[in-house]
């Protein structure tokens, strides 16, 4: 048998377009049977098309079944839509997310703990035939992630966890409607400066990978960079100061002071309070007393108070900063060496979505001192009016001139 003529008309018949799912399986079908023996084999060697889906052309064949003109199955061949075949499940599973549901559906910070195995065998209580995968699906299709908590030292599990959610829902959803500035603030992970490996794969000519070093030593020369992030969650807009030195309170206040100051207070000419989110550890965490000094530094500087909420311990990857800004971030220099800090700043303002998503980075080459002490005459002058609710999570610090 002439495979190359098999793959000839088959060339042919692709290109005119004339071979839908269906035509193309018994196409596939008649030229293996005209073949005779090893038939089947030949059309797979020729084509590319699988050898189940030339079997699948031949049953269809011996069935004799001719089909409506446009149609490619049987009818009632093919998935049928979950949801019409099983009518009430989404509002049933939606009753289910609710009570756990942080925020309405409208909310920025729209999330759910439960997980799919427990969703799904609660529905099958109820009558439903599903599965956790499909549980999967339709939340992600109505905007809910399944994320996982870090266990810490004072455990992931937090008595008023749940509540916290719903608070920092709350104050952003209220902070939004009334059109006052909205961040989400983080560290990104220290990054290495010279050609060394970097995570992940990308294209190169075949047999010319790029060359790194064998050892990821830092270069005394070229140093390290620190990526320190504020995300506008109303203007799906970043802002990235690159450090050189250390990641503390005073370089994450100064950060925030630089998106105000190139990108903030040209978008809010009318802000009243700052609203920021961010995790309860490293330089912004909610027991450092430096945070909270240059807070005041921030009021004082802006005229803004400055109303901030952490996530609870062990949940800050549901920062928005985290899954908006910085994991697209990691993507987009994935597989290329960080050579340099320009190299560092020219990849972080090439990451976009097509959602529109914008980022903007400044190199920041100011020496930061580790270990400042704060004094208690300090703290006691920061001007700050702690929350009902966990007032160590949230608080609002307003400026100096305010202070009665």
């Amino acid at each position: 048998m002439d495979e190359r003529a098999i793959a000839e008309r088959y060339g042919v018949l692709i290109g005119q377009g004339v071979l839908d799912e269906r035509g193309r399986r018994l196409w596939a079908a008649a030229e293996a049977r005209a073949a005779g023996r090893g038939g089947i084999a030949a059309v797979v060697r020729a084509t590319d098309i699988s050898e189940s889906t030339v079997r699948r052309g031949l049953a269809d064949l011996d069935d004799g079944v001719v089909l409506a003109a446009g149609r490619i199955r049987k009818p009632g061949a093919g998935n049928v839509a979950i949801l019409k075949r099983e009518p009430g499940l989404w509002e049933a599973l939606e009753r289910l997310v609710d009570p756990v549901t942080r925020g309405d559906p409208e909310s920025p910070l729209r999330w759910t703990s439960k997980s799919a195995a427990k969703l799904a065998g609660a529905l099958q209580e109820l009558g439903f035939q599903v599965v956790d995968r499909t549980v999967l699906r339709l939340l992600k299709a109505k905007g809910y992630s399944l994320q996982a908590n870090k266990k810490t030292r004072e455990g992931s599990q937090h008595p008023d966890r749940d509540a916290q959610f719903q608070h920092i829902n709350q104050t952003v959803t209220t902070a939004i409607t009334e059109g006052q500035p909205v961040i989400s603030v983080d560290t990104k992970k220290r990054e290495l400066i010279g050609d060394f490996k970097a995570v992940g794969r990308e294209f190169e000519p075949k047999g010319r990978p790029v060359q790194v070093r064998g050892h990821d030593f830092k270069d005394k020369d070229l140093g390290h960079a620190i990526p320190y992030g504020v995300y506008d969650l109303s203007a799906d807009e970043g802002w990235v100061s690159v450090g050189i030195t250390r990641d503390t309170a005073t370089f994450a206040v100064n950060s925030i002071l630089s998106w105000w100051e190139h990108l903030g207070r040209e978008r809010y000419p009318h802000a009243r309070t700052l609203t920021v989110t961010a995790d309860c550890g490293g330089s912004n965490s909610s027991r450092t007393r430096l945070w909270k000094v240059e807070l005041q530094r921030l009021a004082d500087e802006t005229a803004l108070k400055v109303q901030v909420c952490h996530f609870p311990p062990g949940t800050s990857k549901w920062n928005k900063i985290e899954h908006r800004m910085f994991s697209l971030v990691s993507i987009n220099w994935r597989g290329k060496p960080l050579e340099s800090l320009q190299s560092v700043i020219e990849l972080i303002t090439a990451t976009t979505t097509t959602t529109g998503l914008k980022i903007y980075a400044e190199l920041d080459e100011r020496d930061y001192p580790k270990a400042v002490e704060v004094t208690n005459q300090q703290l006691d002058a920061v001007n700050i009016t702690r929350h009902e609710f966990h007032g160590e999570w949230n608080y609002t610090i307003t400026p100096s001139q305010t202070k009665s």
